[in-house]
């Protein structure tokens, strides 16, 4: 049966079908919701002035971070080019955000470039610095070497609701549900020069991961539910 069920997720039809499934659900869990939006300054500073950054964002956060993006031009999201991935990538899709294929685990020299090259051209590339596999709540080298080769800004962001199911994946995905309040927050923005040292780049792996955490359970507690450990 498991065998089965991978089949399917390589067949396109399938994969597209699901997306907008998903897509469905994760537009009427918004439209259903009171949001608030916190630190909605920082992201519109870059916007205001078209200059692209960089966002980051936990794994289990991924379902409902479409709808942090009200910016102009492109935001570009690092998925995993695995059958998963492929189903996100359609998914947010169906939202108007583009995608690049590729993950810190496997084909990343050739992530990065692309990245690089979309951060170039003005786009904004959004990353799970602990995906596609974890550990959870880790931050992982790729978005270090994209924040240093770039030069680029920094900006966390993350998302919670009061109603919601907590997933048994290694991440612990958060399951958004209808009817909620929701919290979406920024925060930032931190920088990595581009003559960083092995120390410094070891402080800011350490100073984005408690900013990104510590986000992420305000956002959570606002909203009336414990933090997601």
């Amino acid at each position: 049966m498991k065998n089965f069920f991978k089949a399917l997720l390589k067949k396109p039809k399938i994969i597209r079908l699901g997306a907008w499934l998903i897509a469905r659900y994760i537009t009427l869990v918004y439209k259903t919701s009171s949001w608030q939006i916190l630190g909605e300054d920082i992201p519109q500073q870059y916007w205001s002035q078209n200059k692209p950054f960089i966002v980051c964002f936990w794994h289990n956060r991924l379902l409902m971070t479409c709808f942090a993006w009200q910016g102009p031009g492109l935001f570009r999201m690092l998925i995993s080019a695995h059958a998963d991935g492929k189903i996100i990538a359609e998914t947010v899709g169906f939202h108007g955000i583009k995608t690049i294929p590729g993950s810190s685990s496997k084909g990343g020299a050739t992530a990065l470039r692309k990245m690089l090259k979309a951060l170039k051209a003005g786009d904004t590339v959004g990353i799970t610095p602990d995906g596609p596999r974890g550990p959870r709540f880790k931050v992982s080298d790729g978005i270090l070497a994209l924040a240093k080769l770039s030069g680029l800004d920094v900006v966390c962001v993350t998302y919670a609701t009061s109603r919601r199911k907590i997933l048994g994946s290694w991440d612990r995905f958060i399951l958004a549900l209808p009817f909620s309040k929701g919290i979406i927050a920024w925060s930032g923005p931190l920088s990595l020069g581009r003559d960083c040292n092995d120390t410094e780049i070891e402080a800011f792996r350490h100073k984005l991961e408690n900013q990104l955490t510590s986000l992420t359970q305000k956002a959570d507690t606002l909203c009336g539910v414990p933090p997601v450990a």
